[in-house]
Order: C-alpha cells, then structure tokens, then sequence
C-alpha cells in the first residue's frame, strides 16, 4: 500500500514591507486563502505599523502618557511584545521606537535605502518594556510621553501565527504562511512535513543561494524564523546600519551572527528567540540550548553552530518524521 504525497499550491507577493508566502495542501482552496491572508495582514498594517501616520499604533505618540482604549488586535499585538520582552530579558524591547528613528529608520525600509544623509550616533538605552502597562480587563494601554514603540521583532512573526492558524482553521487543510522569512505552519501537514530552507541570503524560494551556508528541514508543526544583520542594512554617512537594536545601547546590536533561525512552538517565540540571540551576541547559543530551542547559528566568517534539537543534515527534520526528498515549499 501506498500513501500518495498530498498536493501543494503557492502564491507570493508582498505585504507589510516585505515578501509573502502562502502555501496550502488544498490547490483549490488557495485563492480564497489568499484573499483571506490579504485582508488579514491590512488590517495588522493599519493596526501595527509604524510607518503610517493612521495606523492605532502610530496615535499612541500622541497618548500623554494616558490611559487609551486600543482594539483586541492591537491589544493582542502588544501583549505578544512585551511577553517577548520579559522572556528574553529585555533583549527584545518594544520602546526601541525612537532609536529606530534616530538612526534614519523612520519609513518604509525601501525609502530608508535611498536616504545616505550623515546621523549621529550616540549611546542611550531605550526607555524600557516595563514602563509599558497594558491592561486586558479593559482594553486599554498607557505608553508614557516621548516613548514611540516598535512592533518590528515581533508584530510579522505573530501575524504569521495568527493567520496560519486562521486559514487552517476555515479551509480545513494544511496551511504555511510566511512573511519575510517568519515562518507559521498550522492544520495537517505534507507528508514528511514543510520543507523549508533555511540560508543566510534572502532569495527566491525556488532555487538555492548561489553563496552561504543552507540547509532544508522539515517542519511539522507551530513556527521558524531566521533574523540577520544584513537583509535590513542602509548606510547613513560613514557608517552602516543594521535594524537589530541593542536595548542598552539604542544602536545596531554588535553581534558576532550573521543569521540566527530558531523553531519554537510557535513563530513569534521563534523569533523574539533569534532577536534576542543577536543582541545576546557571543553565548547565545547557550542561552538557546537552556531554553530547549533547537536552532542554527551562523558566525561571520560563516562557521554553522547548532544547538541540541536542531536537525543533522543527513537527517532533516523537526518532528516526528522524516523529510522526503520531494514536496512541499523550499
């Protein structure tokens, strides 16, 4: 007997300032997920970014450091934030708004590419996650004057998580949503679960990094995310930038990684993880193997350190079988 490998079906396009990737084990149900995803993440734009001038986080700037009544969606997104911050220390910190700013990052990343007019840096820790006070009885969220959040290490990576979870849901089939890399799966998998590559440069799904280290692994269930310093990097003046902020310093994280991808229960975990691992810079790796997470990690000079979990190439997978060599996205 024999066990006929489940179709898949994909679209890409870009969302949230940055690539989508839907795919679903149903070919036929994959335009009505799409449309569904669509409408999903435009509604965690005008919630959650900070680039709009209209979107619910953006009117926090102008709170006073009030009381304010946000919506279950902004709620839920800056819960996911600063449970972030609390689980990695404070190396995840959702206050890191203005340094962003500060360092030219005030706008739609393409734009900020454009823009080469000289900043001055200087060291300043950021205000802080724990001046945050959010409460769920009532809906309402107080963020004291001059603090400017940021949802960039955690906002992408829950949208992906809520919307995999979502679609599997209404469609009834196996769903992986990814968005810039943050990866969610939910619903029945492909046999020998998602095929996912994981690389140090960004590219198309199609084909392999013609450069770096990659390796492809199986995923059965909740989420992967990979973060680095160089697919978000911009030059202002002499110096070159990189959207990874150490709390501490309110500047680019010194870090001896160039990628770090973590699987966790769940993409935003995943990625609050991989953040955290680059501002945690040399010893992370330990911090990771304590936390139980499996996870790959890739030096400068592109040496691969992984921690106990993280799949052996000979041996792909994370769950409870073994990746075939055929199905599924890459």
């Amino acid at each position: 007997m024999t066990t006929a490998v489940r179709p898949t079906a994909a679209a890409d396009w870009r969302a949230l300032g940055t690539s989508v990737r839907l795919v679903t084990t149903d070919p036929a149900l994959l335009d009505s997920c799409n449309l569904l995803l669509a409408r999903h993440l435009a509604e965690v734009d005008a919630t959650c970014s900070r680039f709009r001038a209209d979107s619910e986080l953006s009117a926090l700037d102008d709170s006073d450091g009030r009381p304010t009544l946000v919506s279950p969606l902004l709620a839920e997104a800056l819960a996911v934030a600063l449970r972030a911050a609390e689980a990695t220390d404070g190396a995840v910190d959702p206050t890191v708004g203005s340094a962003l700013e500060a360092l030219g990052y005030d706008r739609d990343f393409t734009l900020v590419q454009e823009d080469d007019r000289p900043v001055r840096l200087s060291v300043r820790r950021v205000p802080g996650w724990r001046r945050i006070h959010l409460d769920r009885a009532t809906g309402t969220v107080t963020v004291p004057s001059g603090i400017r959040l940021d949802l960039g290490a955690t906002a992408k990576a829950w949208a992906a998580d809520r919307a995999a979870r979502t679609l599997a849901r209404a469609a009834g089939c196996g769903v992986l949503v990814s968005l810039g890399g943050d990866t969610a799966v939910a619903g029945e998998p492909p046999a020998g679960g998602w095929r996912i590559r994981v690389q140090d440069v960004t590219g198309p799904a199609e084909a392999p990094p013609a450069q770096g280290p990659y390796a492809t692994i199986g995923l059965h269930s909740g989420g992967l995310a990979t973060s680095g310093t160089a697919a978000r990097h911009w030059r202002r003046g002499e110096h070159t930038l990189h959207h990874i902020i150490d709390p501490a310093t309110g500047l680019p994280a010194r870090t001896p990684w160039r990628t770090v991808s973590v699987a966790a229960a769940n993409c935003a975990d995943a990625n609050a993880a991989t953040t955290a691992a680059l501002v945690k810079g040399p010893g992370a790796e330990r911090w990771l193997t304590g936390l139980g997470l499996p996870a790959r990690l890739v030096a400068r000079d592109g040496t691969v350190v992984t921690t106990p979990g993280w799949p052996a190439p000979a041996f792909p997978v994370i769950g409870d079988e073994p990746v075939q060599p055929e199905g599924g996205p890459a």
